[in-house]
């Protein structure tokens, strides 16, 4: 799906089956530096258990058009537009990563537009390693590698290679995408606010070995939102909808049908 905000054309996969009035729609919001296809297996899979799926490249990111936008708050009001400009309503977002973040903030903002969130390896704060933000902002593909190794469980491989690598190629995919959003997470500070007030149901899942939102700080986010329950997949680091696609998918189906 194609369509234009504040004069940038943005895309959206909508997994070929457009958008049915009908039917609940799934909102599927990619981490720092990535793109819609992080969800790709998954959006296919809702769209075939009869949902409708928007996974959306934010502005600068994947096929939508720049810049990208440098805080938290930026993006909630932009999905807002998003929103209303598609004429959607009675939406759940699923946001992994700084896809919490903003699910946070949207939800602190816009609440009423909401039926059901699911956060997949987030929490309410997400500092970011200084020598991280400095290779991002310097292009340095140093970065990326940095990325992996923390967050994937181990030494992970995957057959063609990492989907990190594939989305993130270029000095100008580091220092114009991944540094705006690790910033942006770095210096979000309303999480907390934002958690007190939330109150929709909620489904947070964690990855065991994760080491960027490592399961105690993960925990201690959980305690703190309110109609919410907890999966931990075991074996499982950050890139929780690539490693462990499956059991992510058959939790939140079983969250979002009971």
């Amino acid at each position: 799906m194609i369509f234009e905000i504040e004069n940038k054309t943005i895309h959206a996969s909508d997994a070929g089956q457009g958008i049915d009035p009908k039917k609940q729609t799934i909102v599927f919001l990619h981490g720092s530096g990535l793109s819609h296809i992080v969800w790709s297996l998954t959006e296919q899979f809702f769209s075939n258990k009869n949902f409708n799926v928007l996974s959306i490249d934010l502005p600068g990111h994947g096929n939508s058009d720049g810049p990208c936008l440098d805080t938290i708050e930026k993006i909630a009001d932009w999905l807002e537009s998003v929103f209303k400009k598609l004429q959607l309503k009675n939406l759940i977002l699923v946001g992994h990563s700084q896809g919490c973040l903003e699910i946070l903030e949207y939800a602190f903002k816009y609440k009423s537009r909401l039926t059901k969130i699911v956060l997949v390896g987030g929490s309410n704060k997400m500092p970011v390693h200084p020598d991280l933000i400095e290779l991002a902002n310097n292009g340095d593909s140093d970065a990326v590698k940095l990325m992996m190794k923390w967050g994937y469980e181990g030494s992970k491989k995957f057959i063609g290679g990492n989907p990190v690598e594939k989305i993130i190629q270029s000095p100008r995919d580091i220092s114009e995408v991944l540094a705006v959003d690790l910033n942006a997470c770095n210096n979000y500070s309303n999480g907390l606010e934002a958690t007190k007030v939330l109150d929709l149901p909620t489904l947070l899942i964690f990855g065991e070995l994760d080491k960027m939102i490592n399961l105690d700080a993960g925990k201690k986010f959980s305690n703190l939102v309110k109609n919410s329950s907890t999966h931990v997949i075991k074996g499982c680091g950050h890139m929780i909808m690539i490693e462990k696609a499956f059991e992510m998918r058959e939790k939140i189906l079983e969250f979002l049908i009971k």
